[in-house]
């Protein structure tokens, strides 16, 4: 077959854009969800209380100088159930997470996790399930599952990494909107957490985190609740802007980071852009520790 003729088979003529009609087509694959039930009954989560509070705390604060900030910021939320959003560069990040919230909001705390990494086999599933509370959620194409909404309108707060994966050199990636949608679809409260340090702790490529004790930064921020008629990606975007926010608030101050906020001077989320090298070096810079554990108003 000519070349002519083969253009001519293939393209559907008429409409803008062209797609190859010998093109494979890739279907829609229903959701992996493997049922956690089980690690939310009262036993399960009797297990569970006693392994993070005995065992994944202490093994968390010895391993790293965890230095949590604006915890009080939580007591706003009362009993009601929110989505937890935060900056995603080392799995250190769900246990600094947890072992920071306090105990009766712990207690009521799933975490989606990636169906396609932590449900590949039954004894990854099952212990992240029971020592985690994480629940599945496809991120590779999948039909997406309900359960994140079940669980919140439940009473569960939902911990949501929105980046969908960790950063390759300690930046923050640009916020998908599925966090804030859950949040929009059960009216339920965001939550931002800005985590510092855990990529020079446990990067990429490390099971464990480096010796020495490397200093762990969280900050929790005020909840977040959606305006009349706001949509899913401007939600989205404000808790981006939040947790961008709560970086700086990190690095510098309370005040100096609401002034540069409000003054458009804030520190890109995503970093600066140059050489891939010179980002992860600069990612990679120790966390300097604070005077207080509540917010910092003065430098």
């Amino acid at each position: 077959m000519s070349s002519l003729a083969r253009l001519a088979r293939d393209f559907r003529w008429g409409h803008v854009p062209s797609v190859p009609a010998t093109a494979p087509r890739r279907e829609v694959v229903p959701a992996r969800e493997m049922s956690t039930a089980w690690a939310r009954t009262p036993l399960a989560r009797g297990v569970r209380a006693v392994a993070q509070a005995g065992a994944l705390a202490p093994l968390v604060r010895a391993e790293v100088r965890l230095q949590v900030t604006g915890a009080a910021r939580l007591t706003a939320l009362g009993d009601e159930a929110a989505v937890l959003v935060l900056n995603h560069t080392s799995h250190l990040d769900t246990a600094a997470l947890l072992t920071a919230l306090p105990p009766p909001m712990r207690s009521r705390t799933v975490v989606a996790a990636a169906a396609d990494y932590f449900f590949t086999s039954w004894w990854k599933a099952a212990g992240t399930a029971l020592v985690f509370g994480t629940v599945p959620i496809e991120r590779r194409g999948g039909a997406p599952t309900d359960a994140p909404a079940r669980l919140l309108a439940q009473g569960w707060n939902v911990v949501v990494y929105p980046e969908g994966s960790r950063s390759y050199d300690g930046w923050p990636t640009r916020f998908r909107p599925g966090a804030a949608a859950l949040a929009l679809t059960c009216g339920a409260p965001i939550v931002p957490v800005a985590v510092r340090g855990s990529y020079t702790a446990m990067p990429r490529g490390r099971s464990w985190p480096a010796p020495g004790r490397p200093r762990v930064s969280l900050v929790f921020g005020d909840p977040l609740r959606a305006a009349p008629g706001e949509q899913a990606l401007a939600f989205a975007g404000r808790a981006q802007a939040e947790v961008a926010r709560l970086l700086d608030e990190d690095e510098t101050d309370w005040w100096s980071s609401l002034r540069r906020a409000n003054s458009g001077e804030q520190p890109a989320l995503q970093g600066p852009p140059t050489g891939s090298w010179r980002r992860t070096w600069a990612s990679t810079r120790p966390v300097e520790p604070t005077s207080t554990g509540g917010p910092r108003v003065w430098t």
